[in-house]
């Protein structure tokens, strides 16, 4: 893989400024009518990313927009004191969207009515071209011979005024996207591989506007759950991930900043009965955390009063269960496991591609535990495009899997 016209024998240079300097952020419906007529005028591809608040709010909605195109230049948005960005998404929306990361950006993108008809995701076509690194500043230095600093990264976006740094270095994530595009792009079409990312990048865009899938029961998610034992433990967690939720919500802070995950398993697993014995644990002793413990108590007080049939049971499984347990369920199931994984590993490195974007881990565990009936290409090649599989991924693998599920 060549690194493009950037050469490691050169030292890169560190951009601290967008080249035409940081614009202000547009925060009227008059400013943004300026922006839309300007990007109307420009040409070529619109490059485009979102700062949310991770780690701060309970949302994961926009703090900032920003895009950049070729004669038109860069620009931020602030979509918070504007109503509608519909007029924007009109003259960008049938134009080529250059996003990197498409996939984190997109569902805070689509709550403002900007949802892309094509996209190029930076991100994915360097992950197709088998780069080792693909983050953006890794890339911009390889490709392009830029050092992005990226210390602003975690920030809480939703802080205003923003200052002046961050809008620098937000103007600074668009400024070399469309130069990285091209190169990549060119990559793509060396290794014979451009008609796959356009595949990628279609199923990218087609599920731009869905909204984001509830996962059932998220309090199972807790960090440390693991170390729970016994369902009315159990409970203790699931009622005091439901209190502190609604309390996040109410103050939209991310439900980690009103009390850690670690606390809850604490007290999950102690089970006090009083604000001492509740203030000892780990994770109660912030005073905004002794400030609800009255709240605490009466999530775990709630939990001794339930009756044994409103205790959590496992949920049932859409899917096969742990690998580790599939040697004793199903030895036939956890051979066919062995040898599928084998078919992707070596294919994967015959293709250059990461083993995970060849196929997904899930889409062979599903198929190795509940093959077709009749396992042939055809079939085989039908359960995967069920599974989400693009065709070029159906087309490199669906023969050698098929052969692999058989060989019992």
């Amino acid at each position: 893989m060549t690194d493009g016209p950037h050469t490691p024998d050169q030292p890169a240079v560190v951009l601290t400024a967008p080249r035409d300097g940081t614009p202000d952020p547009v925060s009227t419906d008059g400013e943004l009518a300026g922006v839309v007529a300007r990007l109307a005028a420009g040409t070529g591809p619109v490059a485009v990313d979102a700062e949310r608040a991770s780690g701060y709010r309970y949302t994961h909605r926009a703090y900032l927009v920003q895009l950049r195109r070729e004669g038109a230049g860069s620009f931020l948005i602030d979509p918070l004191p504007l109503a509608d960005l519909t007029a924007l998404n009109g003259v960008i929306a049938d134009t080529e969207w250059v996003l990197h990361a498409a996939s984190q950006d997109l569902p805070c993108l689509s709550e403002l009515n900007l949802r892309p008809v094509r996209l190029f995701d930076t991100e994915l076509a360097a992950r197709l071209a088998n780069f080792e690194r693909v983050g953006l500043a890794a890339l911009t230095e390889q490709l392009l011979g830029f050092t992005l600093e990226k210390h602003h990264s975690a920030a809480d976006w939703s802080t205003r005024p923003l200052p002046a740094s961050w809008l620098s270095y937000a103007a600074l994530d668009v400024e070399l996207l469309v130069d990285l595009r091209d190169l990549l792009e060119a990559e793509l079409v060396r290794q014979g591989k451009l008609e796959w990312a356009h595949q990628e990048f279609a199923a990218l865009a087609a599920s731009a506007g869905e909204p984001p899938r509830q996962r059932p029961d998220p309090w199972r998610r807790t960090s440390g759950i693991h170390k729970i034992r016994g369902p009315r433990a159990l409970a203790r967690v699931r009622a005091l991930w439901y209190a502190r939720d609604s309390i996040a919500a109410r103050r939209d802070t991310a439900p980690g900043r009103v009390l850690p995950d670690s606390a809850i398993i604490a007290a999950a697993e102690m089970d006090p009965r009083d604000e001492r014995e509740l203030l000892v644990l780990p994770g109660f002793g912030g005073r905004s955390v002794r400030r609800l413990a009255q709240t605490w108590l009466d999530a775990l007080a709630d939990v001794r009063t339930l009756p044994n049939e409103s205790l959590p049971v496992n949920p049932p499984s859409d899917g096969p269960p742990p690998p580790h347990r599939w040697a004793e369920r199903d030895p036939v199931a956890a051979g066919r496991l062995v040898r599928a994984r084998e078919v992707v590993t070596r294919l994967a490195a015959e293709h250059s591609l990461p083993p995970e974007n060849l196929i997904t881990p899930d889409t062979v565990r599903r198929l190795a535990w509940t093959p077709p009936d009749k396992i042939t290409g055809d079939t085989v090649a039908e359960a995967l495009s069920a599974n989400g599989a693009r065709a070029w991924q159906v087309g490199l693998i669906s023969d050698e899997l098929a052969a692999a599920l058989q060989a019992d």
